[in-house]
């Protein structure tokens, strides 16, 4: 994925760069149906092909099903001269052959939340999963809701944008006068949704009027709820989107950002500067969260944005699926729970701290919020109720305990969770 942004793909022309991150993105979305279409039409168990040859398999399948405007016989030329350049040159005509066999899928469309879903696509859905994930969303949600995530793991997810200043509807008319347009976002009122153009070259978002930002995300970061004035932690901060809106909502004020990555932490340093409010003191340390902290005062607001799963991006980032492993929930588990603890020692009395994910494993959410409270004195999640009150408009998210939750099928955002702790005053 990091090769997407790349400078080898920043060098192609706009039309040429869109079919790479399309064919990419797409291949790693269908690798499943992709792989069962070349045993299928090959005859063959996947093991018996070589990696290159693989990969070049799924590209092909993938372009002659799901992209009308590439001419079959293109693909197919393309492919063989490809098998070639990976000197597998033995494995040209099976590659010919395979590819010749492959038909246009019948045209559908992914529609979330629309009722009674295509069965058909359902199923292929289901094999462009791993089984284990499947059988723990079923287990967890039952198994409409599992195929729904399934469906919505395919879906192209929405270009969202933040409008960093409070002017959106002037923000707004200013991407409709270069072309693009936009939709306000449900419950983020800083929230535009891309309908279509090119926001990267606007001038919205060259002269950082706009970032790019999930509307999931964007709302997490509002439960911190900063004041003037106040010291914040931004824990596992980078790459730094939810950092730069904490920057501008406090306004005046400490910002104390840390990630264990120093090449993260370099490139989050770069594209905050001159970005940030000049009353803010901008802080960046290089930790590692697990261990002890090493700071002397405490902080009024903390945000935890713990390294997780990321089973609520798969749509985002397909390729997550393909690598994580039943036994990383138990090890990120035991990760996230010493961040927290260590992150609640740092929270001054009547302080908020919110801790977040973007999985939807509850091992990694409301599991490591409940074994850490049981352990912390002095510390509450605060309750639907006390939450709705604060943000109205993002009642429906709350669950009956207070916990933030979004799911890509229902909420057209990625999966995240979130639970706002409060210290005792005293």
């Amino acid at each position: 994925m990091d090769l997407l942004q790349g400078k080898e793909v920043e060098a192609l022309s706009e039309t040429d760069r869109r079919l790479a991150t399309e064919l990419v993105m797409g291949t790693l979305r269908w690798r499943g149906e992709l792989d069962s279409r070349i045993e299928r039409l090959s005859g063959k168990p996947l093991q018996y092909f070589d990696l290159e040859v693989l990969i070049i398999l799924r590209l092909g399948i993938y372009q002659i099903r799901f992209l009308e405007k590439i001419p079959k016989s293109a693909v197919v030329n393309e492919a063989v001269e490809l098998t070639k350049a990976a000197r597998k040159r033995s494995a040209a005509g099976l590659v010919n052959a395979v590819l010749r066999k492959c038909e246009p899928a019948k045209r559908r469309t992914i529609k979330l939340g629309a009722g009674k879903m295509d069965a058909e696509l359902v199923e292929a859905a289901r094999r462009s999963f791993p089984s284990w994930i499947l059988e723990r969303w079923q287990k967890e949600y039952g198994r409409e809701a599992a195929d729904s995530l399934a469906l919505a793991g395919l879906a192209v997810p929405p270009t969202t944008l933040r409008a960093v200043r409070d002017v959106r509807e002037e923000v707004r008319q200013q991407l409709v006068r270069e072309g693009i347009q936009t939709e306000f976002g449900k419950y983020s009122s800083r929230a535009l949704v891309v309908q279509y153009g090119n926001v990267r070259a606007s001038q919205a978002f060259r002269g950082g009027e706009v970032v790019i930002q999930d509307e999931a995300s964007q709302l997490v970061a509002s439960l911190v709820a900063p004041q003037a004035g106040q010291r914040i932690l931004d824990l596992c901060a980078a790459p730094g989107i939810k950092t730069h809106q904490l920057a501008v909502a406090l306004g005046g004020g400490t910002l104390v950002v840390c990630d264990l990555s120093a090449r993260r932490l370099r490139t989050m340093k770069r594209l905050l500067s001159g970005r940030t409010p000049a009353a803010v003191q901008f802080r960046i340390v290089r930790l590692d969260a697990a261990r002890e902290l090493p700071f002397s005062s405490r902080f009024e607001r903390i945000l935890v944005d713990v390294p997780c799963s990321g089973t609520g991006t798969l749509a985002r980032n397909p390729e997550i699926k393909w690598r994580l492993q039943p036994q990383d929930l138990p090890r990120l588990a035991d990760l996230q729970e010493m961040i927290l603890r260590n992150a609640l020692n740092l929270l001054a009395p009547g302080g908020r701290l919110v801790y977040a994910t973007c999985s939807l494993e509850p091992e990694e959410n409301e599991q490591v919020v409940a074994r850490v409270l049981r352990e912390a004195e002095g510390y509450r999640p605060l309750t639907a109720a006390e939450l709705s009150s604060e943000f109205p408009q993002l009642s429906p998210l709350f669950d009956s305990r207070g916990y933030f939750r979004t799911r890509p099928d229902l909420h057209l955002m990625d999966g995240f969770f979130a639970a706002v702790l409060v210290r005792a005053a005293s």
